[in-house]
C-alpha cells in the first residue's frame, strides 16, 4: 500500500506548501485537490497552467501522484479532469456519488451517471473511483453493491472510506470485505461519534476517533490490496501550516504503525 495525503489538508496555502509539508511528514504520494472552495491547488479551468508545476513538484519532494479527488459529475468538468489527469500523469480520478439517501430514483440517476463517466475514463486510460457518501444516493455497503453490479467497466472502482462508513451506522471492518474486490482507492481519516460531519480537521487525524483503523488496514493487507491509501482532511482551510503539517505528520504516523502491526511493512 502506498501512503498518500489529500492536498485539500492544506487548501489554505500554495501547492509547493502542500507538497513540501506532505513529504516532510514522510508520505509515499499526494493526492491533488481539485475540489472548489476548498483549494486552488489543480483549478480545473486552467489545468493546462499548472500541469508542468505539479509534474515537477512531484520530483522535487519524491511525491508520487497516486490520484486526483473532483467531487462533481458535470461531464464537462470530468473530462477535464481526465484530460489534467492523463497530461500530468495521474492514474486515478475520484468523484462524489451524487443524489440523495433513500431515494431509488436518485440512486438509478447517479448509477447511470457514473456509467458514462466511467466509460469516458476508460477512454481516456485512467480510472474512475467513488465512494459511499452519507447523505448522497450512494451512501452504504448494499447501495455500494448495486452501483458494483451495475458497472462493469475495467476503468471503475470503488474508494473506500470508513469515516463515511461508520458515520452510515456500519462497521467499516466488516463492511469492507463485501467490496473489496473493486477497491481501487482509500480515502483514510478517523471520526469521534457518527454525526452527519467527520468533526473538526484535529479530530479526522488517524488514531483520534472511534474506527478500528488497524482492523481496517489489517483486511486490506489480507485481501492483497496495494493500491494508494490517502488521508483526506476537510475543514482546515483556516489553519496555520503548522496545524495543518501536525495533523499530516500524526495520521502519518498512525498509518505508518498500523501496516507495521499487520505486516504490510
Amino acid at each position: 500500500m502506498k501512503l498518500g495525503a489529500n492536498s485539500v489538508l492544506f487548501g489554505g496555502f500554495s501547492m509547493r506548501e502542500a507538497f513540501e509539508q506532505i513529504a516532510r511528514a514522510g508520505y509515499d504520494g499526494i493526492e491533488l485537490s481539485a475540489i472548489d472552495g476548498m483549494s486552488e491547488h489543480l483549478v480545473l479551468d486552467r489545468w493546462q497552467e499548472v500541469a508542468g508545476e505539479i509534474k515537477a513538484l512531484s520530483t522535487e519532494f519524491g511525491l508520487e501522484l497516486l490520484a486526483m479527488e473532483q467531487p462533481s459529475q458535470d461531464a464537462v468538468k470530468m473530462e477535464k479532469a481526465f484530460q489534467a489527469a492523463v497530461e500530468i500523469g495521474i492514474p486515478i480520478v475520484n468523484c462524489g456519488p451524487g443524489g440523495k439517501t433513500s431515494d431509488d430514483e436518485s440512486l438509478q440517476k447517479s448509477i447511470d451517471s457514473l456509467g458514462a463517466l466511467a466509460t469516458m475514463a476508460e477512454k481516456y486510460g485512467v480510472t474512475l473511483c467513488v465512494k459511499a457518501h452519507v447523505g448522497a444516493a450512494i451512501w452504504n455497503t448494499p447501495t455500494t453493491l448495486q452501483l458494483m453490479e451495475a458497472i462493469t467497466s475495467p476503468a471503475f472502482g470503488i474508494d473506500m472510506d470508513p469515516s463515511h462508513i461508520h458515520r452510515g451506522q456500519e462497521n467499516p471492518v466488516e463492511a469492507i470485505g463485501a467490496v473489496i474486490s473493486r477497491v481501487k482507492h482509500v480515502h483514510i481519516r478517523d471520526c469521534k461519534g457518527r454525526q452527519q460531519n467527520p468533526g473538526k480537521p484535529e479530530q479526522q487525524a488517524n488514531g483520534r476517533g472511534d474506527i478500528d483503523l488497524l482492523g481496517y488496514i489489517r483486511v486490506l493487507h489480507e485481501s492483497g490490496y496495494t493500491g494508494p491509501v490517502d488521508l483526506e482532511v476537510i475543514g482546515a482551510k483556516e489553519y496555520s501550516l503548522v496545524q495543518c503539517a501536525i495533523i499530516a505528520a500524526e495520521a502519518r504516523g498512525h498509518m505508518q504503525a498500523c501496516l507495521q502491526a499487520c505486516g504490510a511493512r
